[in-house]
């Protein structure tokens, strides 16, 4: 049985329904379904290039509610709890500005090349974790976004395949990353982004 087979099957507990807008949705498979949905939404207004600046906090919400408000009602909402990633609650404002206006830094001043820029950007968003779910796939638009409209670059390719599913490619993801958390070598993740 293939993996996308089993999420059909997969019922989602009282826990994970929490929050959902869409009642009618019961399993992993629905939930992927409908979240890939939204974001695709989200992508055509991205593309009518009236999104203003996206290296604000009132944009970082904004996306997210693009991205998943219409199968959450907690989107663009910070998390209330703690997870096993993430700053602490009460960090998250402060953590966000501080990535923002970094950011906004090294979009003016360039004190890195282009890649870099994007890989801490992503990094250091992952590890605030603001929102209770779809930080991995909040983040990495946020970077392209950052990439695209603030540095003129090209988008990360992000291994070419869908990170949302457990696969060999979101396996090397997640190596990438933590490559970073134990020794603080950003050379895995610069690479993974451009395969």
């Amino acid at each position: 049985m293939r993996m996308e087979d089993r999420k059909d099957v997969v019922l989602l507990g009282p826990d994970e329904m929490e929050g959902l807008s869409i009642p009618s949705i019961r399993t992993q498979g629905d939930l992927d379904r409908y979240e890939q949905e939204n974001i695709l939404e989200a992508l055509d207004w991205i593309e009518t290039g009236r999104i203003g600046d996206v290296l604000t906090e009132q944009f970082v919400r904004k996306l997210h509610i693009k991205m998943f408000g219409k199968v959450w009602k907690w989107a663009g909402t910070y998390r209330t709890s703690g997870k096993n990633i993430g700053v602490p609650v009460g960090m998250i404002h402060e953590e966000i500005a501080k990535l923002l206006g970094d950011a906004r830094y090294w979009a003016e001043e360039r004190p890195m090349p282009d890649d870099e820029i994007g890989v801490r950007f992503h990094y250091r968003f992952e590890l605030i974790h603001p929102f209770p779910n779809g930080n991995g796939r909040h983040g990495r638009l946020m970077t392209d976004l950052l990439l695209e409209r603030k540095l003129g670059a090209e988008r990360f390719s992000w291994g070419g395949a869908d990170l949302s599913d457990d696969n060999n490619v979101r396996k090397r993801y997640i190596g990438a990353i933590r490559a970073v958390d134990g020794s603080g070598d950003y050379g895995p993740l610069l690479e993974f982004v451009r395969s």
